[in-house]
């Protein structure tokens, strides 16, 4: 049995439905009055959680966080992602030590890292400078209760996610389509990309892998610059890719998300997933997006 926190998100919605389809029940925390046996209340702003409905339960996913681009990074905005992740995870951290639910699989983001440039980024790469390395650095470290509790905390460092429908390419599919497809920048910086397929089978991979604890890359196994992305998404979608958005001209735009979403990258690599022995099914960002865009898109 799995209890899920984020359920409704791109990737909780697919990990659920994986779960399902191979025969676990799925608990799904819900900030609502739950509508069936299935799912379980919780208020993470005032700390109310029912710890004894954790019972029996394998495993807890927590993917909780608002997007970091949903909107222009205000001081209200920043705090907004910070209070989205850092108070659900230590809310959710106790009850799974108070629970004694033997693993907490909490979500994080390879932006721990920094701007790497050119620099390989495994697990064991140190924490970056700037406002989205210190989120997760404060993110991770929400789930300290659960470690110290005995759980097995496994830290998913999760990079962009193709998916058929939703996450990135649901933005960026139509521009592209129009031929308005651009590199950012210089281009240079790394995009560090997952399927959404191999997300999930890698989140069921770490649940059941007794061995695999801290800090996991959820990366393709071949990082791309963001040109070389580009160029790709442009050929998967069989649309040229001539053009080019000045970073002047992002920062003007979006402020200081464009530095550090858009023109700061991560050459990470999920050297943990694979000396664990999972193996992917997409191995090049070529992979990934004709799964990604071999389907209409949802609308």
């Amino acid at each position: 049995m799995i209890a899920i926190a984020g359920s409704s998100g791109l990737i909780g919605s697919a990990l659920t439905t994986a779960l399902r389809a191979a025969d676990h029940r799925v608990i799904r925390i819900v900030r609502r009055a739950p509508g069936n046996a299935d799912e379980l209340f919780w208020n993470p702003a005032t700390g109310d959680f029912d710890i004894d409905a954790l019972a029996g339960v394998d495993a807890v996913v927590n993917l909780c966080g608002v997007g970091v681009g949903a909107a222009r990074w205000s001081g209200s905005f920043k705090q907004s992602l910070r209070d989205s992740r850092i108070g659900p995870t230590e809310v959710l951290a106790g009850a799974v030590a108070d629970a004694q639910v033997p693993v907490l699989l909490n979500a994080s983001a390879v932006g721990y890292y920094g701007d790497t440039r050119t620099q390989v980024a495994d697990e064991s790469a140190p924490q970056g400078r700037g406002f989205l390395a210190q989120l997760c650095a404060d993110w991770e470290a929400a789930t300290e209760t659960a470690a110290e509790g005995g759980a097995r905390v496994v830290l998913a460092r999760t990079g962009v996610v193709l998916s058929p429908s939703g996450g990135a390419l649901a933005r960026l599919r139509p521009l592209f389509a129009l031929g308005l497809g651009a590199r950012l920048g210089n281009g240079r910086q790394y995009f560090p990309w997952i399927s959404l397929e191999d997300q999930v089978r890698a989140l069921l991979f770490a649940i059941a892998d007794d061995n695999l604890a801290g800090p996991v890359n959820f990366t393709g196994p071949a990082p791309v610059t963001n040109a070389e992305f580009t160029g790709a998404l442009g050929r998967a979608l069989n649309r040229p890719t001539p053009m080019i958005v000045p970073g002047f001209a992002l920062r003007a735009v979006l402020g200081e998300f464009a530095d550090e979403g858009l023109l700061f990258g991560q050459r990470a690599i999920p050297a943990a997933l694979e000396r664990a022995g999972f193996v992917f099914h997409h191995n090049t960002v070529g992979e990934a997006l004709a799964y990604a865009t071999s389907a209409a898109p949802a609308g």
